[in-house]
């Protein structure tokens, strides 16, 4: 009788398991502002703002995004610097830009 091969305890609950993109709130504009539109929109990110955004490390107080010449901007967002990045960290609260879609 063949031995019975161990599971991979990441992929153990669901085959197709897969990690989930972070998702940020900004609960506090929520409670201030009367939302009437909301619109799903993604960021144009450096590497090591990836890294940092997947530990958590994302402030979302008094941030706004302006439309300038046809594109949107994420402004007062403050990304914490990735602490394994070295100099190569961007500035944490430079404007990003936000890739929404036409419609």
């Amino acid at each position: 009788m063949a031995p019975m091969a161990k599971k991979n305890k990441k992929t153990a609950g669901a085959p197709d398991a897969k990690p989930h993109a972070p998702r940020f709130r900004n609960r506090k504009a929520f409670h201030e502002y009367h939302i009437t539109e909301r619109v799903e929109a993604g960021l144009a990110l450096v590497g090591t703002e990836v890294k940092s955004l997947r530990a958590g490390k994302c402030t979302l107080d008094e941030s706004y995004a302006r439309v300038t010449a046809a594109e949107v901007f994420l402004i007062g967002v403050h990304i914490s610097p990735y602490e394994q990045a070295g100099r190569t960290n961007p500035d944490p609260r430079r404007e990003r830009k936000l890739l929404l879609h036409r419609a």
